[in-house]
């Protein structure tokens, strides 16, 4: 008897947001492409998902835990095309705000959502978590004083681990079929992620990057590529100090370690390169200098994996979109994207181990 394959759980996200849409979408049209899974989520919220993708035929059966939802979805496992939509109900008798309403109702309802999900892979009930777009507004809203997905789910973890925040440090990897880049500071003020460039927290950034990033070749180590802070990476100086006083030592030591790391890198021209071959992923020193290389390329295939959480975790690379919420256009691609990412690092990990 074949082992069954472990759960995924995704977060509906914002059920003011595209988020719940793209999760019915994904149950009408690919639900076969990545295995078992459940969604946590407000079932109003789902139900009424569905009616705006024209799908009311779907049917939803809710239970309480992740753990049901497994033992569920295995009973079913021959007829898993027939069966319904599993959703892990949380607070059904709550009124849903309107489409695209900013609310700390909704901002409450998505911060639930990724909570019970999380605290389900943390306890084993499910393999890894797929994420759904929240609003961070609405979640500061609700009382949620975390910027966004990656802070809540690394202090989900500490709690639950029982250990201070700077033990479990994390990152942010954007991905797309061509490229992949992480974040070396994420949800902080441009001054701000110029000051968080240290020695000691690039190396970190490094080393997290190395531990959870496979390299595509497994004969061959992950090449990977910083990018310079100023431009030109500082022209000898001539642009700013950070490459030859905090980059070139920090991956002069990166080397010395027996990784494949090079650079600085002009920031202009890195992504390029990477994009053709010469390097498996880049280390951007801030949010925005990784990001939209990334959504040029298109929001259709990028994903958001958070590296460095005792638990894979996926997003889409977009946000809750409240002026497409309801009418049904919001396309899945990205949301499927996150959960082949997913699934393909599990199996990963299952292998190695």
């Amino acid at each position: 008897m074949n082992t069954p394959a472990p759960m995924l759980v995704m977060s509906m996200g914002d059920p003011c947001g595209i988020g719940p849409e793209l999760i019915c979408r994904i149950w009408q049209e690919h639900q076969s492409l990545i295995g078992p899974w459940c969604v946590v989520g407000h079932p109003a919220a789902m139900a009424r998902a569905a009616i705006a993708i024209g799908a009311s035929h779907i049917t939803i059966e809710c239970v309480d835990t992740v753990a049901e939802a497994a033992d569920l979805w295995q009973s079913r496992v021959s007829q898993r095309e027939a069966q319904a939509l599993i959703v892990v109900s949380i607070e059904p008798d709550t009124e849903l705000p309107q489409w695209g309403q900013i609310s700390p109702v909704a901002g409450r309802l998505s911060a639930l959502s990724v909570e019970v999900a999380a605290k389900a892979c943390l306890n084993a009930e499910a393999a890894a978590l797929v994420t759904a777009p929240i609003h961070k507004q609405a979640l500061s809203m609700a009382g949620w004083k975390v910027p966004g997905h990656t802070e809540l789910l690394q202090q989900l973890s500490v709690q639950h681990m029982g250990v201070q925040p700077d033990a479990l440090p994390v990152r942010m990897m954007l991905a797309t079929p061509d490229l992949r880049t992480v974040l070396h500071s994420i949800h902080v003020s441009l001054r701000d992620a110029l000051d968080a460039i240290t020695p000691a927290s690039l190396l970190e950034t490094l080393r997290i990057t190395q531990d959870h990033l496979p390299s595509p070749k497994p004969e061959r180590p992950l090449r990977v590529a910083v990018a310079g802070v100023n431009p030109h990476a500082g022209e000898g100086g001539l642009f700013g100090s950070e490459e030859a006083l905090v980059l070139q030592p920090t991956i002069a030591e990166a080397r010395s370690r027996g990784w494949d790391v090079s650079g600085p890198h002009a920031p202009d021209t890195v992504f390029m390169r990477a994009r053709s071959g010469d390097f498996d992923v880049v280390i951007a020193m801030y949010h925005d200098q990784g990001l939209i290389p990334i959504k040029y390329l298109g929001l259709d295939e990028g994903v958001n994996v958070t590296l460095g959480l005792p638990f894979v975790r996926t997003s889409p690379d977009h946000g809750t979109a409240f002026d497409l919420a309801g009418r049904g256009w919001a396309k899945p691609q990205s949301m499927l994207q996150a959960a082949i990412w997913a699934r393909a690092a599990v199996e990963r990990r299952e292998t190695i181990a």
